[in-house]
């Protein structure tokens, strides 16, 4: 991975405030956190002791939708927004263990992604990490690095996995995606995971973790929830809980959604298709 000069190379960052991405990596065992992110994945474990296999599931499904997208869907190049740190399975990961040649660029508003990614990835040059923020759609279309890594002639799969339930309605975070989706040409997928809310309990300790811990982290109705794919068809099966997900095998047998376990009822993915 080609490195540029100028600030980026050594990011600060605040280590005595919880962040997403740290809180994130906590929950999923990784090591890149601090006190205090290990206290905003103990308040998550607090009120969903199975927080941790949630963060699991979502890492699950962002493979899942990876796959699909390169082998049903023949893209290879990606625009990971919210990517967290490289703690389990990673896009760049599943993508190029099917096509090598894939491109990823990596996108996080947390300047420690940014260190450690750029780290791990210093002899991948098919995948780029960034410090930039969703909340400022046209900077991360302008970026330059993203600019010449990427190549907005040809299709790109938009990820914001894990990202929306960070962002009240009233910041109108779809049309933060709705900027970046329209420069994308058709045939480019958008692909989402979210907290959904279905009136369950944990559903609404899952909300309070996140409200107590960062600030941040609203359900959302099932319905709400399409609504982030801005009117794209959604491919089969649809917007669904992650434990019956399965783009590639859209058919195929899964347990019904009464039959999961309450933790597994949480998390809800999509992707649509630009047409």
């Amino acid at each position: 991975m080609a490195t540029p000069d100028g600030p980026d190379e050594a990011p600060a960052f605040d280590t005595s405030q919880p962040t997403i991405a740290r809180v994130y990596d906590a929950l999923l065992g990784g090591k890149d956190n601090f006190a205090a992110d290990r206290e905003g994945a103990a308040t998550y474990l607090k009120y969903v002791p199975d927080a941790g296999r949630c963060a699991i599931e979502n890492r699950e499904a962002l493979v899942k939708g990876v796959q699909y997208l390169v082998r049903q869907a023949g893209i290879d190049q990606f625009l990971d927004i919210g990517s967290g740190l490289p703690t389990q399975k990673n896009t760049h990961q599943a993508a190029q263990e099917i096509n090598p040649e894939a491109k990823v660029a990596y996108v996080d508003n947390d300047p420690i992604v940014l260190a450690h990614g750029r780290a791990l990835l210093a002899t991948n040059n098919s995948t780029i990490v960034v410090t930039a923020d969703l909340r400022e759609p046209q900077a991360i279309l302008a970026n330059k690095e993203i600019q010449d890594h990427l190549d907005f002639e040809r299709p790109i799969a938009l990820m914001v996995v894990g990202l929306h339930m960070h962002f009240h309605d009233d910041e109108k975070p779809d049309e933060w995606v709705r900027t970046i989706m329209n420069a994308l040409v058709p045939g480019s997928y958008l692909f989402i995971t979210d907290f959904v809310d279905t009136g369950e309990p944990l559903q609404k300790g899952m909300e309070k973790a996140g409200l107590e811990s960062l600030g941040n982290g609203w359900i959302r109705t099932p319905e709400r929830i399409e609504q982030h794919f801005l009117g794209m068809p959604i491919v089969p099966p649809g917007v669904d809980f992650l434990a019956r997900w399965f783009p590639e095998d859209p058919e195929g047998d899964v347990p019904a959604a009464e039959e999961l376990e309450p933790y597994q009822r949480i998390l809800m993915a999509g992707i649509a298709k630009k047409g």
